[in-house]
C-alpha cells in the first residue's frame, strides 16, 4: 500500500493579467501571511490559486491555458488543490465550472473572504495597506479605486469589476507609508478610472487633492498616474504635478480612438476637437510632460477614412509613449451588437501602421535627448547592463535607459544622474554623471 506522504501546504499565487490584478494578489498574499499561511508568488507550491484576466481574448485565452495546466498537475498529484480568481472567473463561472470542472473552487473579484476561507484563512479588516509586494522593491502599485462607471461600448470592466469606488484618502495615506517603510519609492497610482475619485465619497473629483497628501509621505520619490479617462479631467491635477517635484510628469491616457464616427459608437462621451484641445492644454501646461496613450484600431464599423484620420492624428501629436491594441469583439458589451466587420488581417496591418508611425516618432525624441542629463532609478541588471528608467517611463511598458557595469556599481533601487550617449527606437544608453 503507498502511502501519500504529507506535504507542508505551500500556497502558489500566479497572476496573469494587469497591473490591478497585481494589486489583488499582493492583498491576498498579505492576508495569507497575516494568518501564518506560507505563500509564494509564481513559485513551487502544492495549493494554486490562479488570479485570471477576461479582459479580451488574448488574455482569456492565457487563463484558460494556465488554469487547465494547473489542473493537469493536480490530476498528475503534483499540486493538491486549484482555486481560480479574477476577472475570468467572475464573468464566466457558470461556463468554467462545467468546462473544467476538476478545479476546486472558482471565487468572483469581490470574493477575497470566501476565497481566504476556503484557504484555510480569516480576512483580517484590520490589514489596512498590508500587502506582499511582487514588484521590484523599488516601486509598488497603488490602487486608489475599483470598478468603472463608464459606458464605453467595448469594454468588459464593469462587468468583472463593478460600479467605480473609491478607497478614502487616509487608507491609501496608511498604505503609502507601509510602502515606504518597506523601501518603495515609487507609487504608481492605478485604478480602471483616475480622473473619477473622489466622486462617490467626496462628491468631486479629488485626485489633486490625494496627490498633495501622498507626495509628504517621507522616502517616496516619484507618483505615477495610469489610466486616466479624458473626459472630465480635473485639470487641477496638472498644477500639482508642475508644482510638486515627486509628481512625475507623465500621464498615462488610454485614448482609444480619434475619428468622431467611432469615438460616438465607443460611447467615449468625446470629439476629436475636445481631446486635441485637452493634449495641449496639458502641454502647455506642463510642457515637459510624457503622455502615454492605447489605441484600438479594427472597431466595428471603421472605415479607411476613420483609420487615416487615426493615423494622420498619431503623426500629428507625436505621443512619447503609445500602444495599439486590435480589437477584440467581447459578449455582453455594447459593441457586441454590432458586426465585427473588419478582418483580422486588416485589423493587425492598421496596428503595425500605427507602430511603425510611433517608432519613428519616439526615435526622433530619443535622438533629442542625447547629451542631455536625466534622473534615473535603477530597476535591474541585465548582462552588462544596469537597466533603469527616467520619471518619463513606466516599467514595463515604456522606454529603459541601459548604463555600462563597467561604469560603477549601480545599487537596484537607487537613483542616480545619467548623461544620454545614444538612443535608439525606444531604449537610450547613457553614461553615469559623476
Amino acid at each position: 500500500m503507498r502511502t501519500k506522504t504529507v506535504k507542508k501546504n505551500k500556497i502558489n499565487v500566479v497572476t496573469l493579467g494587469c497591473s490591478k490584478n497585481v494589486y489583488d494578489s499582493e492583498v491576498l498574499m498579505g492576508q495569507l501571511k497575516a494568518n501564518n499561511k506560507e505563500v509564494v508568488h509564481e513559485e513551487e507550491g502544492n495549493v494554486v490559486v490562479i488570479n485570471t484576466c477576461g479582459f479580451i481574448a488574448n488574455a482569456k485565452e492565457e487563463s484558460v491555458n494556465t488554469i487547465l495546466e494547473y489542473v493537469t498537475k493536480k490530476e498528475e498529484g503534483i499540486v493538491d488543490k486549484v482555486f481560480v480568481t479574477g476577472c475570468l472567473s467572475e464573468r464566466y463561472k457558470p461556463d468554467l465550472e462545467k468546462e473544467i470542472p476538476n478545479v476546486d473552487q472558482y471565487f468572483g473579484t469581490t470574493e477575497l473572504p470566501s476565497l481566504l476561507k476556503a484557504l484555510g484563512a480569516d480576512y483580517k479588516h484590520e490589514l489596512v495597506g498590508e500587502r506582499l509586494t511582487t514588484t521590484p522593491k523599488n516601486y509598488a502599485y497603488l490602487k486608489i479605486a475599483e470598478g468603472c462607471d463608464r459606458p464605453c461600448s467595448f469594454c468588459a470592466i464593469p462587468l468583472m469589476r463593478g460600479k467605480h469606488k473609491s478607497t478614502p484618502m487616509e487608507d491609501l495615506v496608511i498604505e503609502a507609508e507601509k510602502l515606504a517603510a518597506e523601501g518603495v519609492k515609487e507609487l504608481i497610482l492605478i485604478a480602471q478610472d483616475l480622473t473619477y475619485y473622489g466622486l462617490d465619497l467626496y462628491k468631486k473629483r479629488n485626485l489633486a487633492e490625494l496627490l498633495k497628501k501622498l507626495v509628504k509621505v517621507e522616502g517616496i520619490e516619484w507618483i505615477r498616474l495610469h489610466y486616466a479617462f479624458p473626459t472630465g479631467f480635473p485639470m487641477d491635477v496638472l498644477d500639482v504635478m508642475r508644482n510638486e517635484p515627486k509628481v512625475c510628469n507623465y500621464i498615462d491616457i488610454p485614448l482609444q480612438h480619434i475619428a468622431d464616427p467611432i469615438l460616438k459608437s465607443m460611447r467615449r462621451g468625446t470629439t476629436k476637437t475636445k481631446t486635441t484641445k485637452l493634449l495641449k492644454e496639458f502641454r502647455a501646461a506642463v510642457p515637459e510632460m510624457a503622455i502615454r496613450t492605447t489605441l484600438i484600431v479594427g472597431y466595428p464599423g471603421e472605415t479607411e477614412e476613420d483609420f487615416e484620420t487615426l493615423k494622420d492624428w498619431v503623426q500629428e501629436m507625436r505621443f512619447e509613449r503609445l500602444g495599439c491594441f486590435t480589437y477584440s469583439h467581447e459578449e455582453n458589451t455594447h459593441a457586441y451588437n454590432l458586426e465585427d466587420d473588419v478582418p483580422e488581417e486588416v485589423k493587425m496591418e492598421r496596428s503595425n501602421k500605427i507602430m511603425e508611425i510611433q517608432s519613428q516618432i519616439s526615435w526622433e525624441l530619443n535622438q533629442e535627448k542625447i547629451g542631455k542629463e536625466f534622473k534615473v532609478v535603477i530597476d535591474r541588471k541585465e548582462g552588462g547592463y544596469y537597466v533603469g528608467r527616467t520619471e518619463f517611463d513606466s516599467p514595463d511598458v515604456d522606454n529603459e535607459v541601459l548604463i555600462n557595469a563597467e561604469d560603477g556599481y549601480l545599487r537596484t533601487g537607487e537613483f542616480f544622474n545619467v548623461k544620454v550617449t545614444a538612443a535608439e527606437d525606444f531604449d537610450l544608453y547613457a553614461e553615469l554623471v559623476k
